[in-house]
C-alpha cells in the first residue's frame, strides 16, 4: 500500500505531498492542474516506468536539471531521481545498480481514457500493453526487451545506410536471443489473459458481448527467410518489435465494427484482466490508478467497473467532479488547486 509520496520538480509541481488512505481516495480538480501527474509518480517510482511517455526525460519540470519522486510503500522506502538523461534509484535509502530488487515492492494497474487506443490504435499499444504487464511478472524481462531495441536500432540503422551484409548480420544473434525471450514470455501471458479478458467484458458490459483476444507472433526466426524484404524495404521486418494481438467483439474486429461504447467496455476489460492475472501470478494486489476513467462512463458500466474491482486493491482515482459518486462509498477525497492539495473529507475503508 502506498502511504506517502513527495514529488520534486516533477511535471507541473515544483513540490508536493500526497498520503492516500487505505482504500478508495478520489483526486479532484479543475483539468490541467496535474492530476494525471499524481499517479504518474506513484507509476514511474514504482516502476521505473511512465504509462505517459517513453522518454523520461519528460517528467522533469521546465528549466529545472532533475525530476525525483520518493514513496513509501507500507514499511519500504523508495527514491527516483532521473537528471542528465540518467535515472538514480535507491531502495531503503541503499542505492540500487540493478532494478530486480526495487521492482519487487509494488505492482501497479494504470487505467486511463486514453486506453481505447490499444483497441483501435496501433499495434505499438498493444505490445506496450503487453510490456507493461511483462515486466511486472517477469524480473529479467525489461533487461531482454532493452537489448532487443538497441540491437534493433543498430541493425536498422545499418540497413538504411545499406552497409556490407556481414555488418548487418552481426546483430542477428542478439535479435534471436533477446527476441525468442520476448516472444515466449508474450504468448505465455497473451495466452493467460485471453479468458480474464473474456470474463471481464462480461463483467463490465453485461453478457451480450463476447471478446476474443488472439495472439499475433512476428517470430524473430523467421530472420534469416527475410532477407530479401529487408533489403527491399531497409528495415527488418520480423521480430517481436511487429507483434500485435487481435481483439475481436462478437466475431467482428472491434476497431472497426465495435461501437465506442463496446470498445470502452473492452479497453477497461483489458486493464481488469491484467489487474487480475497480476494477482493470481504474484499473490500480491497491485496499486489501482484510474485517470478520469469513471466520469466518461454510463451508470452501469461505472458500477460494474466498481463492483468487479479487487476489493482489497488501494484506488487512487482522478476526476473533474463527484457527481456521479454514489455517497455511500466510502472514500478519502482530496481537492487539486494550484499545486496545492486539500483533504475534504476522510471515510476510508473499515
Amino acid at each position: 500500500m502506498l502511504t506517502d509520496l513527495r514529488l520534486a520538480d516533477f511535471r507541473c509541481f515544483e513540490r508536493l505531498r500526497f498520503e492516500p488512505a487505505p482504500g478508495t481516495n478520489f483526486v479532484i480538480g479543475a483539468n490541467a492542474q496535474g492530476k494525471t501527474s499524481i499517479l504518474e509518480a506513484a507509476c514511474v517510482v514504482a516502476r521505473l516506468q511512465s504509462p505517459r511517455t517513453s522518454t523520461l526525460g519528460e517528467i522533469i519540470r521546465h528549466g529545472r536539471p532533475g525530476a525525483a519522486i520518493d514513496a513509501h510503500f507500507s514499511e519500504t522506502h523508495l527514491h527516483f531521481r532521473h537528471e542528465a538523461g540518467k535515472r538514480a534509484i535507491t531502495l531503503d535509502s541503499v542505492p540500487q545498480t540493478r532494478s530486480v530488487d526495487y521492482l519487487r515492492v509494488a505492482r501497479v494497474a494504470w487505467f486511463s481514457n486514453d486506453d481505447m487506443e490499444i483497441v483501435r490504435g496501433s499495434s505499438t499499444k498493444r505490445r506496450r500493453y503487453l510490456d507493461f504487464l511483462a515486466s511486472q511478472l517477469d524480473p529479467v524481462y525489461l533487461r531482454h526487451l532493452r537489448a532487443y531495441e538497441r540491437a534493433l536500432r543498430s541493425r536498422n540503422a545499418l540497413l538504411k545506410d545499406a552497409r556490407p551484409r556481414r555488418e548487418v548480420e552481426a546483430f542477428d544473434p542478439i535479435l534471436l536471443e533477446h527476441g525468442g525471450h520476448l516472444t515466449a514470455a508474450r504468448s505465455g501471458i497473451a495466452a493467460a489473459l485471453a479468458p480474464l479478458i473474456t470474463q471481464a467484458v462480461h463483467d463490465i458490459g453485461g453478457a451480450a458481448d463476447t471478446a476474443l483476444a488472439t495472439y499475433l507472433p512476428s517470430p524473430i526466426s523467421d530472420l534469416p527467410s527475410s532477407r530479401s524484404e529487408e533489403l527491399r524495404l531497409r528495415q527488418t521486418v520480423v521480430g517481436p518489435h511487429r507483434d500485435d494481438i487481435s481483439l475481436a467483439l462478437n466475431g467482428a474486429e472491434a476497431a472497426r465494427f465495435a461501437s465506442e461504447g463496446q470498445q470502452r467496455t473492452l479497453a477497461l476489460a483489458l486493464k481488469l484482466a491484467q489487474t487480475r492475472l497480476l494477482i493470481a501470478r504474484t499473490a500480491a494486489v497491485p496499486l489501482l490508478l484510474i485517470d478520469d476513467v469513471f466520469g466518461e462512463l454510463d451508470p452501469t458500466r461505472r458500477q460494474s467497473l466498481l463492483t468487479h474491482l479487487p476489493t482489497d486493491a488501494q484506488r487512487l482515482i482522478t476526476t473533474t467532479h463527484l457527481d456521479w459518486l454514489d455517497p455511500t462509498l466510502p472514500a478519502t477525497v482530496f481537492r487539486l488547486e494550484s499545486s496545492q492539495l486539500s483533504t475534504l473529507n476522510s471515510q476510508p475503508f473499515q
